[in-house]
């Protein structure tokens, strides 16, 4: 089997997933549009998973997830506050302010890829005149861009000063996955009951085909979403093909299962790697990736024998992503090339 580090993207579907995705199919005519029983029968069950009432929506894809989600709660004149590596900052290619109307990004350095308060009102207090776009919206990566964790405390503590600030929070959750399986937490705690009002809960990189769901836990914030998401192009018309493989995720809990195994993958990999001589692991390996400083000449390499992974925006170095069906000697085999290319890479 071929597998690569590039990205969690680059994995297939899980057999759950698709198990459902099947079943879909083969039940006929369905109503269109999100109307169907497959999707109604996951909006419920991602209200038992949070244990609130909740409102859920469906998309394509994680930019769609966050850029309407953004949209939704603030206005052109509004700002978002994230991470200066944060995914809606760096790979969204201007979504979430073109869908907003001009909603303009602030971003805040932070240490292992975190905001922390002080930074984060620090950016709030700067200005409060009315020539500056008032700070509306305070975005949350989880698992960050670098593979790190805010822990539930971090994530209470950021949203009760959001809210002193009457700030809305948002997390994108491209891999919440991978966050709830490591901090071994309920999701309901690391998101609403922590003070989270929208959370854009990823699929795509944890086993399904395609698509993400976006969850309001103030159901207010989510009125006329619908409009939003039919005027992005961003309505399937067959909906049950993007919502009944997230059943086959959630029960029996495949979604932690896939996001523990993934995880697993790269503290194996880091283990592995972390003692080569030349090799520098830069953030701690918390969730399904790792990241590495390899002298050129290694990474070249590592290419040349076929590895694809990324050098990564931002943060430097190079990143390994593990995924749900990552092998164990998948990573022995990257692990024993890198070992052999360090060794071969010694001054004379």
């Amino acid at each position: 089997m071929n597998q690569q580090f590039a990205s969690d993207n680059y994995a297939g579907t899980c057999p759950e997933a698709l198990d459902y995705f099947l079943r879909a199919n083969a039940s006929g005519h369905e109503l269109a549009y999100g109307d169907d029983r497959w999707t109604q029968q996951v909006c419920d069950a991602m209200r038992t998973l949070f244990q609130t009432d909740c409102e859920v929506f469906f998309v394509f894809n994680g930019t769609a997830a966050n850029s309407l989600a953004l949209a939704s709660l603030c206005q052109s004149y509004h700002s978002v506050i994230c991470h200066e590596l944060a995914h809606i900052e760096t790979d969204e290619c201007g979504g979430p302010e073109f869908f907003s109307n001009g909603s303009k990004l602030l971003t805040a350095r932070g240490a292992e890829g975190k905001l922390t308060p002080a930074a984060v009102e620090a950016l709030i207090t700067r200005r409060t005149d009315i020539h500056y776009p008032k700070p509306k919206v305070l975005s949350l990566t989880q698992a960050t861009e670098v593979g790190t964790l805010y822990t539930v405390d971090e994530v209470r503590d950021l949203a009760a000063l959001a809210r002193k600030h009457h700030l809305k929070v948002h997390m994108d959750g491209a891999r919440f996955a991978n966050a709830v399986a490591a901090l071994g937490v309920h999701p309901a705690d690391i998101t609403w009951r922590a003070g989270v009002d929208v959370l854009c809960f990823g699929g795509t990189k944890n086993g399904l085909p395609v698509g993400e769901s976006v969850i309001f836990f103030d159901r207010a914030l989510a009125e006329d979403f619908a409009y939003r998401v039919k005027q992005a192009g961003q309505l399937s018309s067959k909906m049950r093909f993007i919502s009944a493989p997230w059943l086959g995720l959630l029960e029996n809990d495949v979604w932690l299962r896939n996001a523990r195994h993934a995880n697993a993958m790269a503290r194996l990999l880091q283990a592995r790697i972390r003692d080569l001589p030349g090799m520098k692991i830069l953030f701690p390996v918390e969730a399904n990736a790792v990241f590495v400083e390899l002298p050129e000449a290694v990474a070249a390499g590592l290419r040349d024998r076929g590895w694809r992974f990324y050098r990564f925006i931002g943060a430097g170095g190079c990143r390994f992503m593990c995924a749900w069906d990552t092998l164990p000697e998948t990573v022995e085999a990257l692990a024993a090339d890198l070992a052999a290319l360090c060794a071969g890479n010694l001054p004379a």
